[in-house]
Order: C-alpha cells, then structure tokens, then sequence
C-alpha cells in the first residue's frame, strides 16, 4: 500500500477505492506528547459527527524516534509515522490518526517518481498531514496551523483532520475549492477559503446524503 501525500493538507497517490463507514466503525486518535487534550477533544466531536462513526482516544505516548529526521530542520517524517501506526494497529481499531504538534514532511515526487524541483525544498517538505488513500492510517500535524486566532486555528485543525481521514476512506483531491477535500496546494489561504463539508460528488462516492 502506498501513501497518499496530500500536501500541506497532505499528499496522494493512488485513490481508487471508497471504504464505507457506520457507527459501529472504530476510529483511534492518538495523540502525541505535547499535543493538547482540548484539541484532541475537539477532533473527536468534529470526525465523529462528521463522518457518524466511532471515535476512541488512546493514551499519548511519543513520536517514534526511527521517525526523526534533520535534514533541513528537525522534523519528523510524517510517511514513517503512518506506516509505523499502520504495523502497530490493534485489530479491535479499524482507522488510526495521530496527532501531533510537531513539524513533519515528506519528500514530494513527480509522476515518474523523481524529486520535484528545487530538490532542497522538496526532499523535505514539510507538511500537515499525510493518509494513506484507502487505508487505515493518517496524521494530522498542527506546527503550520499555529495563528493567534484560536478559533481560526481550530477551524484549520478540524479541516485537516476531516481532509486527512477522507483520503483514509478513499477520497481523492475535490477540484471544488469549497469542499474539504480540495488540494492545499501549498497554500494555507485554501484550507481558509474551503468549507467543513464535502462537496455533492464526494458525499456521493461515500452515500453520504
């Protein structure tokens, strides 16, 4: 399985199948260190009403260090961390999104697989989510989110999280730029502009009414 790097937002690659969801589909956030239990809470309401499903919460615990890089700052790589939660999953938990405070990244590619130019941007870039698309496995970082409105920045959280879990169930980029799903583009202005919805057609691909 391959992740689906959705930009800023995070980043993907191959988004063909949707998975379904109901209320007795378990969803785990789990938080990392540092990262504040008031936006943990607010997440779980938001995803949970959002997408009528279950969300559980797991106890903090730490990055993985095998995640940590220092390439052009320190960060950790958001690809890393997804497959490292993906490996560790319990069965008894069907999606996990973690969240943190800190910087990730990844290293943003062409088609052909080769390093975007300039490379000493993109082979690490850094990001505010990453998901798997379909998949089981997402993270959702606040460190490019940060302004003093704090309810401009939990709106941006909520998003994110929202964006990033789409992908988990199989929803490509919206090339509707008031739907959630749409692409950042490297461009937070776009998180702003986008609605806390999904558009008609992707609230179709998932029966959403």
């Amino acid at each position: 399985m391959k992740p689906y790097f959705v930009l800023l937002l995070s980043l993907c690659i191959s988004c063909t199948k949707e998975t379904q969801t109901d209320s007795e589909t378990i969803l785990a956030l789990q938080p990392y260190k540092g990262f504040a239990s008031d936006k943990t809470d607010t997440l779980s309401k938001a995803i949970a009403t959002f997408y009528h499903l279950k969300v559980v919460i797991l106890p903090e615990i730490e990055l993985p260090k095998s995640a940590f890089v220092s390439i052009k700052s320190p960060r950790y790589r958001a690809d890393s961390i997804i497959r490292i939660q993906n490996r560790t999953r319990p069965d008894s938990i069907d999606f996990i999104v973690g969240l943190t405070d800190q910087d990730v990244s990844i290293t943003k590619k062409e088609i052909d697989g080769s390093i975007k130019k300039p490379e000493l941007k993109y082979t690490d870039f850094g990001v505010m989510g990453l998901a798997y698309c379909p998949g089981k496995s997402a993270i959702v970082s606040s460190f490019r989110l940060k302004c003093k409105d704090q309810k401009l920045h939990f709106s941006r959280l909520k998003k994110v999280a929202i964006h990033e879990f789409g992908h988990n169930l199989g929803l490509p980029h919206c090339p509707n730029s008031h739907c959630v799903m749409t692409s950042a583009n490297e461009k937070i202005s776009t998180i702003d502009t986008e609605k806390m919805e999904l558009c008609k057609a992707c609230s179709k691909q998932l029966n959403f009414r």
